[in-house]
């Protein structure tokens, strides 16, 4: 699982962006799922929003926030692992 938080004014051009190689730092892991999303009103919310969800306290938040998903996903790559030759 990669994680990546960021701020755009284009969520779907951004996810696209990433999903056609067009982002040098996600090109090696493509396809990316947009598994989580906040959308701000303003610009500086968004900015001070992004901040504290780079900090050690917003990441426990969303891994507190996305932790079914997490689990599922984990629970998909190990039966891939035991079904895989």
């Amino acid at each position: 699982m990669v994680a990546g938080t960021g701020m755009t004014a284009d969520l779907r051009q951004r996810v696209s962006d990433h999903n056609s190689g067009k982002v040098h730092s996600t090109r090696h892991r493509r396809p990316l799922e947009l598994v989580y999303y906040e959308a701000c009103r303003s610009e500086p919310d968004a900015q001070r929003r992004e901040r504290y969800l780079k900090s050690g306290r917003g990441k426990r938040y969303l891994r507190q926030r996305l932790h079914n998903w997490i689990a599922e996903s984990a629970n998909k790559l190990e039966r891939h692992k035991e079904t895989a030759p």
